[in-house]
């Protein structure tokens, strides 16, 4: 687990952000440090009202990756410039604030606790379907607080969901260290029966699924992409983290996986699915990646082209394997995250792009930034609706927009 830092600048809705990224990476284990020197990641959380501010955010950028292991920089001017931070030589991953509590991860899992219950936060109903996981990967830690995966009956979890959808849950997210496995412990696995059960609930909602590792979900590829193509209240979205494009470093990370079943597993939900966003994570700079590994995970991006795509530079966790190899140099690894970055940041243009004009039934979830509402289509693509009060639109609600414009991780929505 990693200690963090976090720093908030401008308005109350960037520190209800921050107060968001705080709770998940609690939620996944992690723990605030005493300050920047002490922790292994740093959170800037930016602001940019005029260029005072924004010659202060990089400032404080630059001071920031100059005392920590890893900075992360979000907010407004990271969302709106993030240009400058590059252009300014600042060593830091740029993103939205929904993906920082991802990208601080270093591909571990999250960790939920023996007691963890359904939450409902606002509309949205967090649903853990079990605790643990079948991995051991040589870099992550979890496995040691978390055990082996200890799955409750679909019965226990469908009610689990009823009780969220009665309370006013307009959109629930299962989670689990690996949702892939549930059920692995009671002889079989069944994730796509779950699923199909919770989505036969009375009511207006929306499920999305939380991570599932690649070995599991490929057991149950065909049974759980049927299972998505044949309900409309699950979300077409599905996080499968990879890590690497090379089995080579697969194996040294010990993710059980193959790159063939990987792709196997995307390749099974293209048939079932018209559209669907594949979400993936990549570790860049493992202690074993070579020029050649590096390359092959470049290749794999290019032909699977997932549309949500977390790189992490590896950082060495105490008491892990992977902490006793001898690990590549930091300018190496920012090298290698930089054409990653590139490649993720032209994709994603290139997708939201594509979407201007087109119409898409939304669910809003959360209040955005001022007066806006986040929300997400079919397949949990973003889309912001502005001017939300005036046009009497609230999280919980269901509705079609025309896509009027994009941003690189998100787009922006007419109600018609």
């Amino acid at each position: 687990m990693a200690r963090y830092h976090i720093e908030t600048y401008g308005c109350t809705a960037n520190r209800g952000e921050s107060r968001h990224i705080e709770a998940a990476l609690r939620d996944g284990g992690h723990h605030r440090a005493s300050g920047p020197e002490e922790a292994d990641v740093a959170i800037l959380n930016t602001c940019t009202v005029v260029e005072k501010t924004e010659r202060n955010m990089l400032t404080r950028a630059k001071e920031l990756e100059d005392v920590t292991k890893d900075l992360i920089v979000t907010g407004c001017m990271a969302l709106a410039q993030g240009e400058e931070f590059r252009e300014a030589g600042v060593d830091a991953q740029v993103v939205h604030w929904d993906d920082v509590p991802s990208a601080a991860l270093n591909g571990e899992c999250p960790t939920l606790t023996p007691d963890t219950e359904p939450v409902l936060d606002g509309v949205v109903g967090i649903l853990p379907i079990a605790r643990g996981c079948m991995s051991d990967c040589s870099y992550c830690i979890t496995k040691q607080a978390t055990g082996r995966i200890d799955s409750p009956s679909v019965e226990a979890n469908v009610e689990k969901a009823r009780a969220l959808v009665h309370a006013g849950a307009k959109e629930i997210r299962v989670t689990g260290q690996d949702t892939g496995v549930y059920g692995w412990d009671q002889g079989e696995r069944q994730l796509h029966t779950l699923l199909d059960r919770i989505c036969d609930i009375d009511g207006e909602f929306r499920v999305r699924v939380g991570m599932a590792n690649p070995k599991g979900v490929h057991g149950i590829r065909e049974e759980l992409a049927g299972v998505f193509a044949d309900n409309e209240k699950l979300y077409n979205f599905l996080h499968i983290p990879v890590q690497s494009g090379s089995d080579d470093v697969l194996g040294d990370m010990r993710r059980q996986h193959q790159v063939r079943e990987f792709e196997e597993v995307v390749e099974t939900f293209d048939r079932h699915l018209d559209h669907w966003t594949c979400s993936t994570d990549f570790i860049v700079g493992f202690p074993t990646e070579t020029d050649a590994d590096h390359r092959q995970s470049l290749d794999l991006f290019e032909r699977v082209r997932p549309e949500k795509v977390n790189v992490t530079r590896f950082s060495k966790r105490p008491g892990t394997d992977a902490a006793d190899m001898k690990g590549l140099g930091g300018t190496l690894k920012k090298e290698r995250s930089k054409e990653m970055v590139e490649l993720k940041m032209g994709l994603l243009r290139e997708v939201h792009e594509s979407m201007v004009g087109e119409r898409h039934e939304v669910l809003c979830v959360e209040q955005g930034t001022g007066d806006s509402v986040k929300c997400y289509d079919e397949a949990y693509r973003q889309v912001i609706v502005t001017d939300a009060e005036a046009r009497g639109v609230e999280p919980g609600d269901l509705l079609e927009v025309e896509i009027t414009s994009a941003q690189n991780v998100y787009c922006f929505g007419e109600p018609l």
